[in-house]
């Protein structure tokens, strides 16, 4: 996302004016709760703040609310009044969350004596912005979060800052992914130095900041500074190299979100890591199969494979083919496109001709792992072109059956 000339000279202009702009913005109209409802003092903070400068929208809207005191009570009370749904976040600080729809709204108590104070606490300074919700509040920006801004910078506001939470060492990174800021040398530094610190945070809070680098526009600039600061060495295990894919690599946008997510999970995550880091079964599996076919990868588009592997590989991939494509030769890439893009192709998108109940029906087969191994055949005969319809797979499964029978 690049800043406009217009969007550029506004954080350099009358305050009133951004201010508004702001206003227009964040809309606090489309709230689903009303800001009635919030306490004198109240303000906007954090993210919204920043992505609403920037022009940034979201389908999923996330809101930062601080309030002067009592926040986890409010939030309980606004989730009745509104019928959402409440999260305790962290009671020793106070801080909640109310859910309603699309809206995630996480509401905090201030911390120090004013609003300044508390801003002055934060990570970085462009998240260190806030509004209060009335209509002569201006932008409070006690750390230059508007300078920073505006020239894509990524700046803490201190060290001490980024040590008292370490979670949000790896969050600047995500952010970075987001929005392509760079990050200042200084800021870098300390998150190197202090890389350590992130095995102290819950691993849920660490997922939640990969899940959303790796699905990011700028991850793979992101993932660069990562693997050079190791800050994610605790659960990693570095036997692969992630190769930056090119920008014309053939894929259209619906397959690249499909694969580069899982192609740079499975790089920066072991699969130990990925356990201890909370990550679904799901997710588990699909960066364990993508894993071991890298590692079956000798460079010549698997033409190696047997039948059965290859089927296997088909099989286990269907869904996350274009991740391990992306890793082919440009040749093969193409090759391996066309057939996956086409769901009719029967080894790319492999099924058994016949079902279950109709082989059970057909020739009076009892259920059990034989008949399990039997589609499996008929799977593989099917993928490679020697069944053409039901009545040549049922003859198939005819003939299987029969010769099993003599063996046992």
């Amino acid at each position: 996302m690049s800043l406009s000339l217009a969007a550029k000279s506004i954080f350099k202009g009358d305050l009133n004016i951004l201010t508004q702009n702001l206003w227009k913005r964040v809309n606090p109209s489309r709230w689903p709760i009303s800001i009635k409802e919030l306490p004198p003092g109240t303000a906007l903070v954090g993210g919204a703040i920043r992505d609403g400068l920037l022009e940034k929208y979201h389908k999923k809207q996330d809101l930062d609310l601080v309030v002067p005191n009592r926040a986890i009570d409010l939030t309980k009370s606004l989730a009745k009044k509104v019928g959402g749904k409440f999260v305790l976040l962290d009671a020793s600080r106070d801080i909640a969350r109310l859910i309603v729809d699309t809206w995630t709204i996480d509401i905090a108590s201030q911390i120090g004596g004013n609003l300044d104070e508390d801003l002055l606490r934060r990570d970085y300074t462009v998240n260190a912005m806030a509004l209060e919700l009335n209509k002569t509040s201006l932008i409070k920006d006690p750390t230059g979060g508007l300078n920073d801004l505006a020239k894509k910078r990524l700046v803490a506001v201190n060290e001490k800052n980024l040590t008292d939470d370490p979670l949000r060492l790896i969050r600047g990174l995500r952010i970075m992914a987001e929005l392509n800021f760079s990050i200042d040398s200084k800021t870098k530094s300390w998150i190197k130095k202090h890389n350590q610190l992130l095995k102290e945070t819950a691993p849920e809070r660490i997922q939640y900041e990969i899940e959303r680098l790796v699905n990011a526009e700028w991850a793979d600039k992101a993932i660069t500074l990562i693997t050079q600061i190791q800050l994610l060495e605790a659960w990693q295990e570095n036997t692969q190299n992630y190769l930056l894919p090119k920008q014309n690599i053939g894929l259209n946008d619906l397959e690249i979100q499909v694969a580069l997510p899982l192609l740079r999970l499975t790089y920066l995550l072991s699969q130990k890591g990925l356990a201890q880091l909370r990550f679904s079964k799901r997710q588990q599996e699909r960066c364990q199969k993508l894993r071991y076919w890298q590692d079956r990868n000798n460079g010549n588009g698997f033409r190696d494979l047997e039948e059965k592997e290859l089927l296997k590989l088909h099989q286990e991939l269907e869904q996350d083919l274009p991740a391990l494509i992306l890793e082919l030769s440009p040749s093969d890439q193409n090759t391996w496109l066309k057939r996956w893009r086409n769901p009719e192709d029967r080894l790319f998108h492999p099924r058994a001709p016949i079902n279950g109940n109709t082989l059970q029906i057909s020739l009076g087969l009892p259920s059990g792992p034989l008949l399990g191994d039997l589609l499996n055949y008929l799977c593989l005969e099917n993928a490679f072109g020697r069944i053409k319809n039901q009545e040549e797979a049922l003859h198939a499964a005819r003939n299987w059956w029969e010769h099993k029978q003599t063996l046992l």
